[in-house]
């Protein structure tokens, strides 16, 4: 891995991280305006043509390109994406977009702790200590037990606990499948999913909204194959830090766009989860592994 090859993983991380804060800035709007099903079963039709255009498109044909050993881990795995997703955009419409990502925050450290029973992996004191103080900035965040704490809340951190499963399902289908294969069946499996609740959820679209729901779909597929490219290029370890980017772009589209308001317990709830993830990615980089954002 050259010099040269870490710059560019960056840039595209960086882009990534600028298209995924978009995407989330227009499911917020789309979500509030229409059913949230409906909205991410249209982002997910755009993503499984995405899928489909690929696997023709690759290698040996399209049989090749798609099958599988796993697909009963495929369908948990889109199954937990889907309700993932639900949740999250659920989430901005709820408690709005800063809080929402100041608690997703804490997925890498979820991923961390879960690698244990799941994947067998060790960690050690020093990565638990991690893990500890960033679930206590969680709970600095939501502040349990006061007038600005709600159920609501919770939506975020299930939404973590789902990605981070999803995630290490992952992990565990790419041991013997290429990469690409779980990215197929994670689209195409979703889409059905997703239809079955989306569909009697059906509104009409409204004037300028057919615009506005059409570059949110092209958003997420955009934000989606530029980190799949960043991590072709760069190792993830030396990219992942700056997908912490993503919490100050969302943070500042929810304070200009959406008049959110950034509360202090936000800022320093925020600042202990990033600095204990970014300890654990340090901590762990050899083996340090990733996923897309929401």
């Amino acid at each position: 891995m050259t010099d040269r090859d870490t710059r560019r993983g960056i840039g595209l991380m960086l882009g990534a991280v600028t298209l995924f804060a978009l995407q989330d800035g227009f499911s917020r709007y789309l979500a509030e305006t229409y059913n949230v099903f409906m909205v991410i079963m249209v982002r997910y039709w755009f993503f499984a043509a995405f899928v489909l255009v690929l696997a023709w498109h690759r290698p040996g044909g399209f049989r090749a390109a798609v099958r599988t050993r796993h697909p009963w881990l495929h369908l948990a795995r889109a199954t937990l994406l889907i309700a993932e997703v639900c949740a999250i955009v659920w989430g901005y419409t709820l408690i709005g977009l800063i809080n929402s990502h100041a608690v997703f925050a804490v997925c890498p450290l979820l991923i961390a702790a879960l690698a244990v029973p799941l994947l067998g992996e060790r960690v050690g004191p020093a990565t638990w200590a991690a893990i500890g103080a960033g679930m206590a900035g969680v709970l600095v965040i939501l502040q349990p037990g006061s007038g600005l704490f709600t159920p609501a809340s919770l939506l975020p951190l299930s939404a973590a606990l789902m990605f981070a499963l999803y995630s290490l399902l992952t992990r565990i289908a790419t041991r013997d499948e290429p990469a690409f294969v779980s990215l197929f069946w994670a689209g195409l499996i979703g889409a059905g999913l997703i239809s079955v609740v989306g569909l009697p959820s059906w509104e009409p679209i409204r004037g300028l909204d057919r615009v506005w729901i059409t570059a949110y779909a092209l958003l997420a597929l955009g934000a989606n194959w530029t980190l799949i490219r960043c991590y072709q290029v760069a190792e993830a370890a030396r990219v992942q830090p700056f997908a912490y980017l993503q919490i100050v772009l969302v943070t500042i589209i929810g304070i200009v766009v959406y008049d959110e308001t950034l509360r202090a317990s936000t800022v320093i709830g925020t600042g202990i989860v990033v600095a204990a993830g970014l300890f654990t990615l340090w901590h762990g980089r050899p083996r340090a592994a990733v996923e897309p954002g929401p």
